[in-house]
């Protein structure tokens, strides 16, 4: 008691407000922070209710941070891993989640059924085992328990099939796991594989981009990815493919020399496209040319280098060396278009009964394409016309000659032909061939006439229907007794 008495209580008072002003604040603290993170778990489960889970994840991440020791707000934020397909984190969530509470088995369902679907058929059956044990009359886990052995024996059998070069049946038996276990990279790498060595690299393809999702920050998936890309003609999208591999490695020794080479490519097949639209056709020929001697091996980039070719030779009256490259673009793959190409070809080459032929393939892998239904008609049309006249035999010009050079030529032609200078038989011969020149200049300078012309029409036919059967061609001569003309040069 004496003790009690000469304590000094205006020296204790100042340290007891102190402390008790410290816990005051503290609690205050407490009390804010788990306000906070009540806050943020009902904004979560606002959010998620609605379907929007990337800012229920926000705000679960918020909740985590702010009580690290509450196993619900991973639990919470671990099913919207779970429903985002974010495996790796998804897992972490629920494992966390049990070694806070290792009795929480609706925690050991999910992580559970994470291993699944991920295609770790041996710690989804611990884990499934575990439930039975804590939950006896949980029917689904005991059905899944026992399920997880026949899947594991699939996956052996799958790999064992790939070793043995069944590729065939094991993709068949990947494919049949992948329903179960779609997160695993491991049986998509491995179906991608077999896929590969069947030839579909079609299908290898979104393979190696599931697998790439799967497994982030990875040089050899993307490098694999462009590298298949590139084999199927997609230049652009495989050099998207192998940028993403540089970022992750700058001077990677597979990427790096691939993505100068598929550059230099992209670079050609860009200007061959703008070259054409520009209708620069010996520009586009160059840039192919180029192409074709860039790439000699991957077989669908030098079928679009020949192919350009084919195309850009024709429009540049190169019609010979553009037939080359399109028995050349062909033998690599049949394309009903690039058929097309050809007949036009050989159109221009004068050739209307193989065009015509070249249509009906076309028609054959396409059967709809109106490109070909109208081709096939100008070709037959155009064959119908070679039985008849060629106005622009007759006055030895080209197809593309313009107005001033068919008045040329007619001028040189009727001079030459004109029958006040034949006499006898010879003057019957260019009687007919006066009257064709005639025809030939009246067609080919006016311009629906021409297009009619172009088309496979003569415009000059009384059997088509076009013109009356007393069409008289010579309607800007004037004359007196037969073939005695006086001639206008206009």
């Amino acid at each position: 008691m004496d003790i009690l008495v000469n304590i000094n209580w205006n020296k204790i008072t100042p340290c007891l407000v102190l402390l008790l002003s410290d816990l005051v604040l503290k609690f205050s603290e407490c009390t804010s922070t788990q306000a906070e993170v009540n806050k943020h778990l009902e904004l979560g489960r606002d959010f998620l209710s609605r379907g929007q889970l990337s800012d229920a994840l926000t705000h679960y991440h918020a909740a985590v941070e702010g009580d690290p020791h509450n196993y619900l707000t991973y639990f919470k934020r671990g099913t919207v891993y779970y429903a985002l397909g974010k495996a790796k984190f998804a897992l972490q969530d629920f494992t966390k989640v049990l070694e806070l509470k290792p009795d929480f088995t609706q925690a050991r369902v999910h992580r559970a059924q994470v291993y699944l679907k991920l295609a770790q058929y041996v710690q989804a059956k611990d884990d499934f085992l575990q439930v039975t044990y804590e939950d006896p009359y949980n029917e689904d886990a005991a059905v899944q328990y026992h399920r997880m052995d026949e899947l594991a024996e699939e996956l052996r059998l799958a790999e064992a099939y790939y070793r043995g070069a069944d590729v065939r049946s094991a993709a068949e038996l990947a494919t049949r796991l992948l329903e179960a276990s779609p997160w695993s990279a491991h049986l998509r790498q491995l179906r991608a594989e077999c896929y590969i060595a069947m030839n579909d690299l079609f299908s290898a393809v979104s393979d190696i981009r599931s697998v790439n999702r799967l497994q982030q920050d990875s040089t050899a998936g993307y490098q694999r990815l462009a590298t298949l890309l590139y084999q199927l003609g997609h230049v652009n999208d495989a050099l998207k493919e192998i940028r993403e591999c540089l970022k992750l490695d700058p001077e990677h020794k597979q990427c790096f020399p691939l993505y100068k080479k598929l550059k230099k490519v992209d670079k050609l097949v860009e200007q061959c496209e703008s070259a054409s639209a520009a209708g620069d056709f010996a520009g586009c020929v160059r840039a192919a040319g180029q192409l074709l001697k860039a790439e000699t091996e991957v077989s669908l980039v030098v079928f679009e280098a020949r192919k350009w070719l084919c195309t850009c030779a024709n429009k540049d009256e190169q019609h010979t060396e553009a037939l080359v490259h399109c028995n050349a673009a062909l033998a690599i793959q049949r394309d009903a278009r690039l058929l097309c190409d050809k007949a036009d070809v050989l159109i221009a080459l004068e050739m209307y009964e193989d065009a015509a032929r070249t249509f009906r393939e076309a028609l054959e892998l396409e059967e709809g394409l109106q490109r070909a239904k109208e081709g096939l008609n100008k070709a037959q049309r155009m064959q119908k016309l070679a039985e008849q006249r060629d106005y622009y035999k007759i006055l030895g010009v080209k197809r593309s000659a313009s107005k001033q050079e068919i008045t040329k030529a007619y001028r040189k032609a009727a001079q030459k032909w004109h029958p006040d200078n034949f006499h006898g038989d010879d003057k019957k011969v260019a009687e007919k061939k006066f009257i064709d020149i005639a025809a030939a200049k009246e067609v080919l300078t006016d311009p629906e006439k021409r297009a009619q012309f172009d088309a496979g029409v003569d415009p000059l036919d009384p059997e088509g229907g076009r013109q009356p059967a007393h069409h008289n061609p010579f309607h800007h001569f004037q004359h007196g007794s037969p073939f005695q003309f006086k001639f206008h040069f206009n």
